[in-house]
């Protein structure tokens, strides 16, 4: 996809990748970004870029992505980046938690997808990028619900792009691995760049790619998962 002129909105923007991916989207020639969160600022690298807005939307409220998709008619590019972890195992994790993972990482995005998918087919060519991990694809057990939730992710991901596909929107499902963000700060294992992490999942966005593992990490995982899943689920569990 041409990013030349597109006018893109990315959620949970305020920091980590989220703040990235707006800057590499500006860097590779976007007209605007909307830099969305449920207390919208421009944070850094962006910083004072007149091209960035800031728009207040909170994934698990019906009513504030209404609101968002009301007031940007004119996004060509969406970006699902908003996302909730929480610890826990399979057993003893806390199920509150789990809900609000699956409540942020699946249907919100799901609920922003189809809020601003008359838009993006409107403004067509279009895409959509879905900003998953590697464990929705085998499960770190510590991370049971997290890894479940955006195993939910990955499913619609793979439904939306067979369902958008004639309509002119693009869906891309980003796997990235561990990155080195306050997500998981204090977490002992290795952890890419948040920027080089953002520069590749644009990069592929350009390059008209479905699916990208944007770090050394994932992308030598991702080659295990294509040709055998089960070795990478003994690997992740192991």
């Amino acid at each position: 996809m041409n990013l030349t002129g597109s006018v893109a909105l990315v959620t949970g923007a305020n920091r980590g990748l989220g703040a990235r991916l707006v800057a590499e989207l500006l860097r590779a020639g976007a007209a605007k970004v909307y830099a969305t969160s449920r207390a919208p600022r421009v944070a850094a690298p962006a910083g004072t870029d007149p091209r960035v807005r800031a728009v207040t939307l909170d994934v698990t409220d019906p009513a504030s992505v209404a609101a968002a998709a009301a007031a940007t008619p004119d996004v060509t590019v969406l970006v699902n980046n908003a996302g909730a972890l929480a610890f826990g195992s399979a057993l003893t994790g806390d199920l509150a938690s789990f809900e609000r993972d699956l409540g942020t990482n699946y249907l919100g995005t799901l609920r922003v997808t189809r809020a601003f998918a008359p838009a993006l087919e409107r403004n067509a060519p279009a895409a959509i990028v879905n900003i998953l991990t590697l464990i929705a694809l085998a499960p770190a057990g510590p991370m049971a619900g997290y890894s479940a939730s955006k195993a939910a992710a990955h499913s619609i991901t793979q439904a939306l792009r067979a369902e958008l596909r004639d309509r002119g929107i693009a869906v891309l499902g980003a796997y990235p691995g561990g990155i080195d963000t306050d997500m998981l700060a204090g977490v002992d294992a290795p952890k890419a760049p948040p920027g080089l992490v953002a520069e590749r999942i644009v990069a592929s966005l350009a390059a008209g790619q479905t699916t990208v593992f944007p770090d050394d990490v994932s992308a030598s995982a991702g080659a295990v998962y294509l040709s055998d899943p089960v070795k990478l689920e003994h690997l992740l569990a192991g």
